[in-house]
This record gives C-alpha cells, sequence and structure tokens, in this order.
C-alpha cells in the first residue's frame, strides 16, 4: 500500500510550526500522543503522488492546500507496512474551517450498527517538539526532513 501527504508548515518567531490532524473514530477518540498525522491517503496504482497528496489534504482539511512551492519529504514506511510518500508546503490554513470526510464503521463492533466518522477531527498547529510527541510514530521522520530543508548543513536548528 501507498499513501501520500502534505505536511504544511509555516514559520513564527519560535520557530517552524506544523498542521497535523487528529484521526477520527472511536479507536483513537481518547488518544492524543501518537494519534495525529499528516493529511494523507491511499493513491491508485500509477497516480501522481503529489495530485494524490493534494487530494488527500482537500478531502481531510475540506479546501486545497494553499498556493506555493512544495518540498519533497521523501518516503517513510508506516508500522502497519504501508509506504508513505510526503510533501512539505508553506502556507496557512484556519484549523476552525477543517472539514473532514467521513468513513463507516461498524460501531459498537458485534451491534450491527453502522456510524460515520470523521477521517480527521480535528486539526492544529504545533512546534515541531510538540508534533513529535503527537504524530505517529512512523511519520516523525518528516519533521527531521522537514527541518533538514529549513536549516541547511552548518546553520543554526530552529526546534
Amino acid at each position: 500500500m501507498v499513501s501520500a501527504g502534505l505536511l504544511l508548515f509555516r514559520v513564527v518567531e519560535d520557530g517552524p510550526e506544523v498542521l497535523i490532524g487528529h484521526m477520527g473514530g472511536p479507536f483513537w477518540a481518547r488518544k492524543d500522543a501518537g494519534a495525529w498525522s499528516i493529511p494523507k491517503g491511499e493513491t491508485e496504482p500509477g497516480e501522481d503522488l503529489r495530485l494524490a497528496a493534494a487530494r488527500e489534504f482537500a478531502e481531510e482539511l475540506g479546501s486545497p492546500p494553499p498556493a506555493g512551492a512544495w518540498l519533497e519529504l521523501g518516503e517513510a514506511r508506516q508500522s502497519t507496512g504501508k509506504i508513505v510518500t510526503a510533501y512539505a508546503l508553506r502556507g496557512e490554513f484556519d484549523p476552525a474551517t477543517a472539514v473532514s470526510n467521513t468513513f463507516e464503521l461498524e460501531w459498537p463492533r458485534g451491534s450491527g450498527r453502522v456510524q460515520a466518522f470523521p477521517e480527521i477531527d480535528r486539526v492544529a498547529w504545533f512546534d515541531v517538539a510538540t508534533a513529535r510527541t503527537k504524530l505517529v510514530r512512523g511519520q516523525v521522520t518528516f519533521l527531521d526532513r522537514l527541518l533538514g530543508l529549513l536549516n541547511p548543513p552548518g546553520e543554526t536548528q530552529q526546534a
């Protein structure tokens, strides 16, 4: 399985911040640490990964990504075995405007009742240190790669 995602970032006085989303549904409802993700989703075979990342951003946040230059953050294998290709984009987004698409799940399990849940139930900006604790483990590497692009070797690190 291959997914593509987009990590929106901005640079504020204290350094870079990233926009990530808390995963929706009953499994993640009471979790915070390790329960957040970059907006991402599965791709079709042969699909352009940037177009897929833009589509997933729009589906999960309810708005297309802002205009700007995309930075490649490469691939990372998740604990599920899924390969995520991520991009970074500098821009602004108001978390209060986020409206996620939904997925259906039988809940409670075994009840026969199917409910709809948002893929992302909330969105927020975090400094990189805080985002490290919130992101699922397999996506933390994208933060390091973003910092590497923002702070080339020989310059002072900002997070």
